[in-house]
């Protein structure tokens, strides 16, 4: 295992402004860690359609990575772009796995990647859980299934033409098709080419769904499915909610969906974001949000994080003997109450760098 910082928090549209992030932002971070840092990288479909057909700029994409002391070893290919709009929501998951625009995207992505990875490395795409779960019919379904066993075979392919692997990571979501780690056994175990289509374990997401964190892993083993990615993330965690709308009042923000699960009589209920679980859900057991919140700094009381399933998550891991990438990602740090403001580059990178340190020293993986 290997350790990165995702790119995705920072706005970046087209090349120009990948290249200035990696200024802004990536070597002031690699400066506070004092080594080589690396990133996972987010690249919006109209920069990865450049770059896969321009060999001569991802050699220059290349180059600049090396100069900065920057490695790739892992994509970030679930939004599509517009990820810092005013308002995303459910545009994240457009387009989905049932069009070709996204089949395209992730071989774009791949073929990217198979140029930034070290040498000798294989790397990691992650993308969304097929769909929002609604609407969403058999045909869908089969449609969905179709275009990853096509990006199975262009990724066997750019394995051939280049001797780089690179494997696609299904990200299970709530409130998505694969809404979680079951329903991705369920669903793609003994349907996709094992090779080079495995799971994204997210560990806000499987917070959030109140899984085991090592009976979802080796539920993805025994199914004989890979873990490729885990995000190391955390969810906000509120055990008593009887005040809930006051506590997380400030976390219901306009431009993310929150998720939202309460663990109470005997079961889990559901609210698809924040403001709909005030009135939604019952108080009477604990409640988590899917809010990506830093690893390294505790939420104010009566808050707190899942970083707990997060070390139970990447313990079941190696104890199963997959070795995924491990992608810090913190997507929401302009959205947080009191977090960085947009001009505040310096306190971002100090920030991400502090989360590395944590990730490295908790999980104990090398960044």
């Amino acid at each position: 295992m290997t350790l990165s910082y995702c790119t995705n928090v920072h706005p970046a549209e087209d090349l120009a402004g990948v290249l200035a992030q990696l200024d802004r932002y990536a070597v002031p971070v690699r400066e506070h860690l004092g080594a080589e840092l690396g990133l996972g990288l987010w690249l919006s479909a109209p920069v990865a359609r450049e770059l896969a057909g321009d060999a001569p700029r991802r050699a220059e994409l290349r180059a600049a990575l090396d100069a900065r002391g920057l490695v790739v070893r892992t994509l970030n290919a679930f939004p599509y772009g517009g990820f810092h709009q005013e308002v995303v929501k459910h545009r994240v998951y457009h387009p989905d796995w049932t069009t070709s625009a996204r089949l395209e995207y992730t071989l774009d992505c791949a073929a990217v990647l198979a140029d930034l990875l070290p040498e000798g490395g294989a790397g990691s795409i992650s993308t969304l859980p097929l769909a929002w779960r609604h609407p969403w019919f058999p045909a869908d379904h089969a449609a969905a299934l179709a275009r990853l066993e096509e990006a199975a075979a262009g990724l066997r392919a750019l394995a051939d033409r280049t001797g780089r692997v690179v494997r696609l990571a299904v990200e299970p979501e709530p409130g998505c098709v694969v809404d979680d780690v079951a329903d991705a056994v369920r669903l793609l175990g003994g349907r996709v080419d094992p090779e080079f289509i495995g799971l994204c374990l997210d560990t806000c997401h499987l917070a959030v769904s109140f899984a085991d964190p090592a009976g979802a892993v080796r539920s993805i083993d025994r199914a004989g499915l890979r873990v490729v990615k885990v995000q190391a993330s955390a969810a906000l965690e509120l055990i008593d909610p009887i005040d809930a709308a006051t506590v997380l009042g400030p976390f219901a923000e306009p431009r993310y969906l929150h998720q939202v699960r309460a663990f109470a009589r005997g079961g889990v209920h559901r609210a698809d974001d924040l403001p709909e679980a005030f009135t939604a859900l019952p108080t009477d057991g604990p409640w988590r949000v899917h809010f990506h919140v830093p690893l390294h700094a505790d939420p104010p009381a009566p808050l707190r994080s899942t970083t707990d399933v997060l070390r139970q998550a990447v313990a079941a891991v190696r104890e199963v003997g997959h070795t995924p990438d491990v992608e810090v990602e913190t997507y929401t740090w302009s959205v947080l109450p009191d977090g960085p403001t947009a001009d505040s580059a310096d306190e971002l990178a100090a920030g991400i760098a502090a989360e590395l340190r944590w990730a490295a020293k908790n999980l104990e993986v090398p960044a």
